[in-house]
């Protein structure tokens, strides 16, 4: 995993604005969609220990999913029915608020989804049947302002007169037929580990005469696998029925710890085939489907575009002001990622339709799908490049299926250099792409049609900073004669941690920046209210983004001691933590540092009159892979603090452990370290004579 430095709050500012108001995360349509809504918010509740460990009774959840039965079956024309059923006991009131509403997303154009069953059993007795009033079935909440996307669907059933110790049931079946990529189809599904499901039951139906490529991790072999029907279309079935006893966890049963490995994968697809389909379908400006016949005649060459005269001047108007190729794909991306509102839907869930450019530029909105078409419409029309690629997944030998990507990226190219960009993300500087992109980018090509051999749709991502990273903070502090700390932050960033913090104030609205700021306060060490936020608009991307905010904390220190001692006010840098020993025989890994960053951060604290102070002595570390000093002094009534950490390479290797340690650990004494005041009692007043 990639190590991620300096500043702890970037650990919670990612989730910030989820709570603060930006669009809700979509689940996503697959063609294996679990239907187990509250399997992500069921949290264990915490019980009194027994006075015996031994004795101790299991912690409670607020609902547990007794029995989960799916069944899938595919056609031979790529069309499938999916049907699951679920039995549920509600415990108590926080499963009571996560049963109330139950959401199913799917996209009419190729999905229906079906509700035959919606039944609360009471604990007192009795059944209550949800009418069917109670299901609605309206736009995705992301695409509400997005009349091109109003496919894109969720169907709801509110649970009235739910109450702890009842018992639900629901049914849901869902079709999909004339998907836009049939007839090849896919499948992915993970058995429950948690203990949310207590008991689970899988039917799997797939036509023997498409010859899919079946997955199968040997820790989840199926109880059963038989032949249905003696000519075609003949199935083989699979089944597995998973108790609490041999649900057991990925480590006792000696499985894979990949992320993104599935107990049961499913495709009828190959990865050279995917990329070339892929690529038909979001190039053209839609041409590509429209009139095949002059694809298929050589009409229009693999590597055109067809350009619009609304695209044409569009491109030109943007670019106008340009010199030089570079300077143009920058004005195009700035147009495209920020003029262009993005509709935030998960990567395929419109089956990877596009829609023509001009009717992407006309809306002023697209997916991230439906940017990359006008961006590389935008640059053909200025003799650029574009090319689209996939990423989130590494494995090149796994069978071939797209839900496993969740980004689109676009290689833009100048003739002369390739830059990898990100338009969804509206607030990203040209070529700066997040952090969690993985290390390999799967390409969207027609031309491997062509290639003799396979494997050129994969590309290793390698996507240099466009600048130096850098991170400052600076810290202007007063401390009372009452013991209250007043200070004011200014936070300037530069580099991927950048792209975190603009992501969070450009998803919260304005007027809730407080409560970013004061997140970002609180995770650096910080106490206090937080008030007067400010920060640079999110969209300037030429600049480091910077954000201001003021901090007020009472009785930060007790005067009454003879002795206070204080830490420096600065934010503790996050290192990353030192390497653990493998756990087999195996060769350890190399110590990932991370991007190359340069952190400075300072702080000035001033003291009330009477005040004296002793400081600590600075440090210097100093080694090939990075460097750190620190400097504190006193001067009058004014305490300064200064430490700057240095990362100059993204990994060492192995048998260098015991030198990172050491490293670690001067760094982590030093920000130990405290200034130590005393303060003189002030001295009474002389009553003056009449």
């Amino acid at each position: 995993m990639k190590a991620i430095r300096v500043f702890r709050f970037l650990i919670f500012i990612a989730t910030t604005a989820f709570f603060l108001g930006a669009p809700p995360a979509w689940s996503g349509l697959t063609q294996d969609v679990s239907h187990k809504p509250a399997e992500k918010g069921l949290d264990k509740v915490q019980e009194k220990p027994n006075e015996k460990p031994a004795t101790k009774a299991p912690a409670k959840l607020p609902a547990e999913i007794e029995l989960l039965e799916t069944r899938v079956r595919f056609e031979a024309d790529g069309g499938s029915r999916k049907e699951v059923y679920a039995r549920v006991k509600i415990n108590d009131e926080l499963g009571v608020r996560q049963f109330a509403r139950l959401n199913f997303d799917f996209n009419r154009s190729f999905e229906q989804v079906e509700i035959p069953l919606v039944r609360i059993t009471h604990a007192s007795g009795g059944t209550v049947d949800v009418l069917p009033s109670a299901i609605t079935d309206t736009p995705n909440p992301a695409v509400v302002n997005a009349p091109a996307y109003q496919d894109v669907r969720v169907k709801s059933v509110r649970i009235l007169g739910l109450a702890p110790n009842d018992t639900l049931e629901y049914r849901v079946i869902t079709t999909v037929s004339h998907h836009p990529l049939a007839p090849d189809f896919w499948l992915e599904h993970t058995f429950d580990r948690t203990g949310v499901v207590s008991h689970e039951r899988f039917q799997l139906e797939l036509p023997t005469s498409r010859n899919p490529e079946v997955r199968i991790n040997p820790a989840t072999a199926p109880d059963s696998t038989e032949k249905s029907g003696q000519a075609n279309p003949a199935y083989a079935v699979y089944q597995w029925d998973r108790a609490p006893s041999s649900a057991t966890t990925k480590s006792q049963a000696g499985e894979s710890d990949s992320a993104a490995e599935a107990d049961i994968i499913v495709s009828t697809d190959q990865w050279e085939t995917l990329s070339i389909r892929l690529d038909e379908r979001l190039s053209f400006d839609g041409q590509a489907l429209q009139d095949m016949t002059a694809y298929e005649n050589k009409a229009i060459q693999p590597t055109t575009r067809a350009v619009t005269p609304e695209i044409a001047g569009k491109a030109l108007q943007v670019t106008q002001d340009s010199e030089g190729n570079r300077a143009k794909l920058v004005a195009l991306y700035d147009f495209v990622s920020q003029k262009i509102k993005t509709v935030d839907l998960p990567l395929g869930s419109t089956g990877f339709v596009s829609r023509p450019a001009t009717a992407i530029l006309a809306s002023g909105y697209a997916t991230q799908e439906d940017k990359f078409v006008l961006f590389a419409a935008l640059a053909s029309a200025v003799e650029l490049g574009a090319e689209a690629a996939l990423t989130g997944y590494c494995d090149r030998k796994g069978p071939a299926r797209p839900l496993v990507f969740k980004r689109l990226l676009v290689s833009a190219s100048d003739g002369k250099k390739s830059y990898w960009i990100d338009p969804s993300l509206e607030v990203a500087p040209f070529g700066l792409i997040p952090p969690n992109s993985g290390s390999c980018a799967f390409l969207l090509n027609r031309l491997f049609y062509s290639l003799s051999s396979t494997g050129h749709e994969w590309e290793n991502l390698e996507a240099p900073l466009p600048f130096p990273a850098k991170q400052r903070v600076t810290i202007d502090a007063t401390l009372s004669a009452d013991g209250t700390l007043s200070a004011r932050a200014k936070y300037s960033m530069r580099g991927e941690n950048e792209l975190l913090l603009r992501t969070a104030f450009h998803q919260t609205p304005r007027e809730k920046w407080d409560s970013v700021a004061q997140i970002l306060a609180l995770s650096d060490g910080f106490r206090g209210k937080v008030s007067k936020v400010t920060a640079t608009d999110p969209y300037e991307t030429h600049n480091p983004f910077t954000v201001e905010y003021e901090i007020t904390q009472p009785k930060f220190v007790d005067w009454s001691n003879k002795a206070v001692r204080i830490p420096a006010f600065l934010p503790l840098l996050g290192l990353p933590d030192p390497p653990a020993k493998p756990a087999h025989a195996g060769a350890a890994s190399r110590i990932d540092l991370g991007t190359p960053l340069d952190v400075e951060v300072s702080a000035t604290i001033h003291l009330p009159t009477g005040t004296t102070a002793r400081v600590p002595t600075g440090t210097s570390v100093e080694r090939d892979f990075a460097t750190y000093t620190s400097q504190y002094s006193a001067k009058d009534l004014t305490l300064t603090a200064s430490r700057h950490l240095n990362f100059i390479l993204k990994e060492i290797p192995a048998d260098r452990a015991a030198d990172y340690n050491a490293f670690l650990r001067a760094v982590q004494n030093d920000e130990s370290q405290v200034f130590q005041l005393e303060r003189a009692e002030p001295t009474a007043a002389k009553p003056q004579k009449p």
